[in-house]
C-alpha cells in the first residue's frame, strides 16, 4: 500500500508582487508542484523560505524563478527542518485569483513526503 502525504499547513505566498511570478504565471495552475527552499542569505528574516518554480528545460535542468516566501507567521518549522538539509515537503498551488490582492493570489498548500 502507498503511504499518502499528510497536510501540513495552507498559507499565501507572500512577496509575490517583487519576484518573478508574472514571467511564468501562464504555466502555474492549481497541482503545480513547487520548491521550498531555506535563504540563508534573507537579512530581513532568519527564517525565510523562498518559494521557487521551475521550468523544465530542453537539457533537462530548466530555469529556476523565485516566486516569493512562505510568509514569516508560517516558516519556522519549515526553515528548521530546510536548514538540517531535509526536504520533507510538497508544496503545490491550491488557489489561483489572478482578480485578487497581489497577497491573496496565489494559496499554498504544504504536505509532508511520507517516510519510506
Amino acid at each position: 500500500m502507498k503511504a499518502k502525504k499528510q497536510f501540513f499547513k495552507e498559507c499565501h505566498l507572500a512577496g509575490r508582487q517583487y519576484y518573478d511570478v508574472d514571467e511564468v504565471w501562464n504555466e502555474l495552475t492549481i497541482g503545480t508542484k513547487l520548491n521550498l527552499e531555506y535563504d540563508e542569505e534573507n537579512r530581513y528574516d532568519d527564517n525565510a523560505v523562498a518559494v521557487t518554480y521551475r521550468r523544465k528545460g530542453k537539457d533537462g535542468d530548466g530555469v529556476k524563478f523565485i516566486l516569493g516566501y512562505i510568509p514569516r507567521s508560517d516558516n519556522f518549522e519549515i526553515a528548521q527542518l530546510l536548514k538540517m538539509n531535509w526536504e520533507p515537503f510538497v508544496c503545490r498551488i491550491s488557489k489561483i485569483t489572478p482578480d485578487n490582492h497581489y497577497n491573496d493570489q496565489i494559496r499554498l498548500t504544504i504536505s509532508v513526503k511520507p517516510n519510506l
